[in-house]
C-alpha cells in the first residue's frame, strides 16, 4: 500500500494533517508508537557474505567481496574498507538508474562514516605484505524496496554481510619472502574478518510545529517531516557518528534524549544480529566442504609412507596375536566341555570304553547274575532213590537270560547231599540273545509236560 501511495509523488494537505494530528496523541497511521521500531526480519543467502534485511516494507540487499590490491602510500600496513549503493527506480519511481542521487550519495557517507571512523573492521589485519599487498573489502549495498528509512535498513545490512563475509587464506613465501599464494576455499578454509563492535545507525524524524519525535520514520511519515537526525552507535552507548541533514533545528535536550532512546535500540537490534549470524554459522558448519590435499614435497611424502608402513605392520602382528588368543580360548573351552560330560580324563587322555551288554542291551537290565544262579540251584532234585518223594528232573534250564558274564562264570554248584546226573552237569550250548525274548507262557507249558510224564 505504501508503495502505490509512493508512485503518485505528492500528498494532499488532508493526509499531511491527519498524520500530524495522530502524532499529538502519540498515535501513527501504522498503529506503533512514536518510539516503536517496525518489524526486523534478518536473513542470508547461499554464499558467504550476502544478507537480505527487511525491516517493514523496506528491504535491502548486501554484498561483501574481497580483493588483493596495493595499499594507500599514507597506510601501508592497512587494508580498505568501501562502500557502494545502487537505488533501482523498481524500489521507488523518484530513483533514477545509472545516476546516484544526493540521498544515494548521503546514505554511503552514513553507513560508511558509522563503520570506517569507528574502526568496527581490524583494517590491519588484512595486510599481507607491508606496502605491497593488501585486502580491499567491499560492501554493495542494493535497494530493492523503498518503505522509509532506508539508513537504518542499510546499515543493518551492511554489518550482517560483514560478519558472514569470508576471505581466501593466503601465505607468504618465495625467495625474497614477498610472493603471495591466495589458496582456493577447496584447499583451505576461508578466514571470516574481524569486527571489533557493531555501529546501530537510529534514525529520528521531528514532524509538525511542535517537532513531534518519532523513531524509524515511514515512508508516508518522511513526506512530512520537517527534519531528521542519524545517531551511529554500539551495545556500549559509545557514539559512533551523529547526521544532522539540513530541515528544522533541535533543541540540545531534545538531542540529548534521542541518545537515550538510541542506546536501548541498538542493544537490541546487536542482540537479533547476533542471533542470526550464530544461526548461520550453525547451518554453515553442518555443511560438509570437500577439500583437496595440498600436495607434498618429496621428503615430506617419503616420511610419511615409511609411517604408514610401520603402522600397517604393527596392525599385521596385533590381528595375529588375537587370532592365537581366540584359537588358544576355543580349545580350553572344548576340554571343559569334554571333562565335564565324562570323555576327558584329568590327563586330557581318552579313556577306553569299559561296559558288557548291560549297557546297552535294553532286557539285560536289572538282572542280577547271584540269583538267577540260585534260583536255578533250587529246581534241581535233592535225591534220586525216593521216585514218590523225589521230584522229577526240571527241565533244562533258561539260560538265554544270562549275558556274557554269566556264560563266561563257573558251573552251577550243587545241593550239598546230592549226586547229580552227568546230563545235568554238563556244559549248556551257547544261546543268542535272540533266545532270551521267549515270552513266559512257552516256559510254562514245557513245566507242564514234564509233570504229565512222571
Amino acid at each position: 500500500m505504501e508503495q502505490r501511495l509512493a508512485s503518485s509523488g505528492t500528498m494532499s494537505v488532508n493526509e499531511k494533517n491527519f498524520i500530524q494530528t495522530a502524532l499529538l496523541s502519540d498515535l501513527r497511521i501504522d498503529g506503533r508508537g512514536p518510539y516503536d521500531y517496525r518489524n526486523l526480519k534478518i536473513q542470508f543467502g547461499s554464499e558467504d557474505g550476502s544478507s537480505d534485511v527487511q525491516l517493514g516494507h523496506t528491504r535491502v540487499m548486501g554484498f561483501v567481496t574481497s580483493q588483493l590490491v596495493q595499499p594507500y602510500k599514507d597506510r601501508n600496513n592497512e587494508g580498505s574498507l568501501t562502500i557502494f549503493t545502487e537505488f533501482s527506480p523498481m524500489a521507488d519511481p523518484s530513483f533514477e538508474a545509472g545516476r546516484p542521487s544526493e540521498f544515494a550519495v548521503e546514505l554511503g557517507r552514513i553507513v560508511d562514516r558509522g563503520l570506517r571512523e569507528s574502526r568496527a573492521v581490524d583494517t590491519e589485519s588484512l595486510c599481507v605484505v607491508s606496502g605491497k599487498w593488501v585486502w580491499s573489502i567491499r560492501i554493495d549495498l542494493h535497494i530493492l524496496d523503498n518503505g522509509g528509512n532506508l539508513v537504518d535498513a542499510a546499515n543493518i545490512a551492511a554489518l550482517a554481510a560483514l560478519l558472514t563475509s569470508r576471505r581466501p587464506e593466503c601465505s607468504v613465501g618465495g625467495e625474497d619472502g614477498q610472493e603471495v599464494t591466495v589458496h582456493p576455499p577447496e584447499e583451505r578454509e576461508p578466514l571470516p574478518l574481524i569486527v571489533h563492535h557493531l555501529p546501530i545507525a537510529i534514525t529520528f524524524a521531528f514532524i509538525g510545529e511542535e517537532t513531534r519525535m518519532v523513531i524509524d520514520p515511514s515512508y508516508l511519515e518522511e513526506a512530512v517531516m520537517g527534519g531528521k537526525m542519524t545517531v551511529t552507535l554500539n551495545s556500549n552507548a559509545d557514539i559512533c557518528s551523529i547526521q544532522k541533514a539540513g530541515g528544522d533545528g533541535i533543541l540540545q535536550s531534545d538531542i540529548m534524549r534521542c541518545l537515550r532512546f538510541a542506546s536501548m535500540k541498538a542493544a537490541d537490534i546487536t542482540d537479533k544480529i547476533k542471533k542470526a549470524v550464530e544461526a548461520y554459522d550453525k547451518g554453515r558448519a553442518m555443511k560438509k566442504i570437500k577439500r583437496h590435499p595440498i600436495p607434498l614435497k618429496a621428503d615430506e611424502a617419503g616420511q610419511q609412507g615409511v609411517n604408514i608402513l610401520v603402522e600397517i605392520e604393527k596392525l599385521k602382528t596385533e590381528i595375529q596375536d588375537t587370532r592365537i588368543d581366540n584359537e588358544c580360548d576355543d580349545m580350553e573351552t572344548e576340554i571343559q566341555l569334554f571333562a565335564k560330560d565324562g570323555i576327558v580324563s584329568e590327563d586330557n587322555k581318552h579313556t577306553p570304553f569299559i561296559g558288557g551288554p548291560s549297557s546297552w542291551d535294553p532286557y539285560s537290565k536289572g538282572v542280577d547274575v547271584d540269583e538267577l544262579k540260585v534260583s536255578l540251584a533250587s529246581k534241581v532234585t535233592p535225591a534220586l532213590g525216593d521216585k514218590s518223594t523225589a521230584p522229577q528232573p526240571a527241565a533244562e534250564p533258561d539260560l538265554t537270560m544270562l549275558d556274557e558274564h554269566s556264560r563266561n562264570s563257573d558251573p552251577i554248584p550243587s545241593s550239598p547231599g546230592t549226586s547229580e546226573p552227568a546230563e545235568w552237569t554238563r556244559q549248556p550250548k551257547p544261546k543268542t540273545l535272540l533266545d532270551a525274548v521267549k515270552p513266559k507262557h512257552k516256559r510254562k507249558k514245557r513245566d507242564m509236560k514234564n509233570t504229565d510224564k512222571s
